[in-house]
């Protein structure tokens, strides 16, 4: 089991550090802004999305290891992606972390990383900032998502 940890942690790590589609699309057609103020998180999620489909999403913004790797993996995920598939696997990457759901994490690829999250109530909004921050760029809300 210390392997399977020491991996995890690896991949959290690698997306802290080196976070995928980091940076602001220029014209982005859907955009959400959240904060998570008892950590300090907070990010911007922007979008492109044609007939239904994601075609591109990026994040920009500062946050503690767990909330950028949770925002790198997220925007890699949901690239090609219909909207209706984006809130199913929303659902179920919150049911994950908070441990509300399915704990089977086996068809969630790399996003069970964060399982291991439910057992710190306080890292559950930052593994679910962006996600957060991702449903409201999905329903054209443009208020300020929070944790709170």
């Amino acid at each position: 089991m210390s392997d399977l940890r020491d991996l995890y942690q690896e991949l959290i790590l690698d997306h802290c550090r080196k976070p995928r589609n980091f940076g602001r699309l220029d014209h982005p057609d859907r955009s959400a802004t959240g904060h998570n103020p008892l950590c300090g998180d907070k990010l911007t999620i922007t979008l492109a999305v044609a007939d239904g489909v994601v075609t591109e999403a990026r994040f920009e913004g500062e946050g503690c290891a767990i909330s950028t790797a949770s925002a790198s993996l997220m925007s890699e995920l949901v690239v090609g992606k219909t909207i209706d598939e984006i809130r199913a696997l929303f659902s179920r990457f919150h049911g994950l972390v908070t441990g509300q759901g399915d704990e089977d994490a086996a068809d969630l690829d790399k996003l069970a990383v964060f399982a291991g999250v439910r057992e710190y109530p306080v890292r559950v909004k930052c593994a679910t900032l962006a996600w957060h921050s991702l449903k409201a760029a999905l329903d054209d809300d443009s208020g300020i998502v929070t944790t709170e």
